[in-house]
């Protein structure tokens, strides 16, 4: 029996494919919580193992997400969606992707919202990015392709890898998990596709044995998923591919969340 009826895990397989201007390759497994924003309380609170807003083997914090103080992650996101021209009253729930913090320590690279309507059909989605200084920026998708997935294109102008320009285009392609996940995320330049990246999984009922086994299976994921960047970063750059400063084009990095100081104009 589940923790949750809407709540569940994601085990996943993410895949990066360089394709310029050096090739490069690497596959890892990874879990995702998948979480109800209204069954928050409930869902933490019917766990062992994973709690809300304080320390336990796995945990969700809302402060980790999209702060405009408004309290919780469901109505910081509310908050964001209505500055951005959404009618967030024909939203009836929001789930989040996310990776959970373990053992205190959290980096989450990128995560989903999807705001959903009544009867289950995706209003909109926003992705969550955050690099390695700690900074978030968010990107609002709501239009849909052909196949029927969440699309958008769009300059990233975010310091997501010292190996990416910062006029990369992100191409994102989401479509709403249910028993399976898949998510794309590539990177454009102006000769076309340079990175692919994809996030694909399984969905898993959300339960203290199911916790328990993803800390057996993937022992200090977010820990891991750290040392990964730093790890293949220097794989890049002793393949001589061109990198790039962050504090080079602070003009180019805007609508940043919790800006680093290299952001930050200095008072005339």
């Amino acid at each position: 029996m589940g923790m949750s009826a809407t709540s569940a895990i994601y085990e996943c397989e993410v895949s990066h494919h360089r394709l310029r201007p050096k090739v490069h390759r690497f596959r890892y497994r990874v879990f995702y919580l998948w979480l109800d924003l209204d069954e928050l309380e409930g869902t933490a609170g019917r766990s062992w193992w994973l709690s809300r807003n304080r320390f336990n083997l796995f945990a969700f914090y809302d402060r980790d997400h999209l702060d405009f103080g408004k309290g919780s992650a469901k109505a910081n996101l509310l908050h964001y969606l209505t500055g951005q021209g959404i009618e967030v009253s024909g939203i009836a729930s929001i789930r989040l992707l996310t990776f959970p913090r373990i053992l205190g320590y959290i980096f989450n690279p990128v995560c989903f919202y999807f705001a959903l309507a009544a009867d289950g059909a995706p209003v909109c989605a926003v992705a969550e990015v955050t690099n390695t200084f700690l900074e978030q920026k968010t990107y609002l998708i709501t239009d849909r392709d052909e196949m029927d997935r969440l699309r958008l294109c769009i300059p990233k102008h975010f310091y997501v890898s010292p190996f990416a320009a910062l006029d990369l285009r992100f191409d994102f392609k989401l479509r709403l998990p249910q028993e399976y996940l898949e998510i794309h995320i590539d990177d454009h330049d102006q000769e076309g596709p340079m990175l692919l990246t994809s996030l694909t999984g399984k969905r898993r009922t959300l339960t203290d044995g199911a916790l328990l086994a993803c800390a057996v299976k993937y022992p200090f994921l977010t820990l891991r998923v750290i040392w990964l960047i730093h790890w293949h970063a220097f794989r890049l750059w002793l393949k001589r591919v061109p990198w790039h400063r962050k504090s080079a084009h602070p003009e180019m990095q805007v609508e940043v969340l919790r800006p680093h100081h290299s952001l930050k104009v200095p008072p005339p």
